[in-house]
């Protein structure tokens, strides 16, 4: 905390900061807010080498360059990790949203996406792409932390060689799709209602080029709470046609065919996400996340008990994984 005095004592000289510590999100960021002259304030605590914030003040930039409402940096100590953050609020997207409010909240957000697409550089150079070796790294963490580490199961050679097949074959359909600006971890607790009704974004700072599904279903498919599967169809559907329109996605890419990319891409956040909820319980002690594990496992069955191509893949979680999981409850 001498750091963090000494970096306040720079921007505020002469006065007593009180922080009031933040609930803070699945990084080793630290957030803090306190008040100055009528005025509330953030601090986030970002210490390297675990955290890179050269990198959040980059995508910061960008961010508000597509004219996207964020955080505004107000000082920073790169070197110590430190940075001065205007305060957006507590209110979470999360809070606000029922049966009543879900489709305009939902309309609005999906909106935002076309400005988050624009993005495909930050001062720091072009962003990274999502490939076919990221996705493969993320579903990896399904099986060291979910399968082997969580669930206690082991692997013979012929489940390592499906799960691989299946793997490639997700990653392979996410690269068939347009690529461009992806938030990837877009959802209702990573948006911030305003005063004024806007939705402002927050935990942008892994910003890559990836499929023009990901963050839509990352919204309409939220870790933390679910929809009717008629809603989550509608806002697609729409989100589809909207693309067509915009020129981002061909016109002749049947809706079919986005039906699909839109559900495997699903199913590839989903997969990986059972593994970050994992990884977040046993290596880094946060057990919050074990709660909504189910609602997440659930959204991948529901994804491979509809394809046909995927039949082997839903058999092994239904059979193995599924009864392990439902022991543990």
């Amino acid at each position: 905390m001498q750091l963090i005095q000494s970096f306040l004592t720079t921007c505020f000289p002469g006065e007593a900061i009180r922080l009031e510590p933040i609930t803070g999100d699945a990084s080793f960021r630290r957030y803090f807010r306190f008040s100055r002259a009528e005025r509330s304030y953030i601090l986030m605590d970002a210490p390297t080498p675990a955290e890179d914030c050269s990198r959040f003040v980059a995508t910061q930039q960008a961010f508000a360059a597509a004219g996207l409402q964020v955080p505004q940096i107000i000082a920073q100590d790169l070197q110590q990790g430190l940075l001065l953050l205007s305060d957006l609020g507590d209110i979470l997207l999360l809070s606000r949203l029922t049966k009543d409010t879900a489709l305009n909240f939902y309309r609005q957000a999906l909106a935002q996406l076309t400005q988050v697409r624009t993005i495909n550089s930050t001062t720091a150079g072009p962003l990274p792409l999502f490939d076919q070796a990221f996705l493969m790294r993320e579903m990896q963490i399904f099986i060291d932390w979910f399968v082997l580490q969580h669930l206690k199961l082991t692997l013979n050679e012929q489940e390592q060689a499906m799960l691989q097949q299946h793997f490639l074959l997700l990653a392979d359909a996410a690269l068939q799709q347009p690529q461009a600006g992806m938030h990837r971890d877009y959802h209702s607790r990573n948006l911030m209602l305003q005063p004024d009704g806007h939705l402002a974004v927050i935990d942008f700072q892994d910003v890559v080029t990836g499929p023009v599904t990901y963050d839509a279903v990352s919204l309409l498919k939220d870790c933390y709470i679910k929809w009717p599967t008629e809603l989550v169809q509608d806002l697609s559907h729409e989100f589809y046609h909207k693309l067509i329109a915009q020129g981002e996605l061909s016109a002749e890419t049947s809706k079919e065919q986005f039906q699909l990319w839109f559900d495997w891409m699903g199913l590839q956040r989903h997969i990986k996400v059972c593994g970050i909820f994992c990884r977040l319980y046993h290596r880094d002690g946060k057990a919050g996340y074990l709660a909504d594990l189910p609602r997440v496992f659930d959204y991948v069955l529901e994804v491979t008990s509809h394809y046909p191509q995927l039949r082997e893949l839903d058999l092994w979680l239904k059979q193995k994984v599924k009864p392990a999981l439902e022991a543990m409850a």
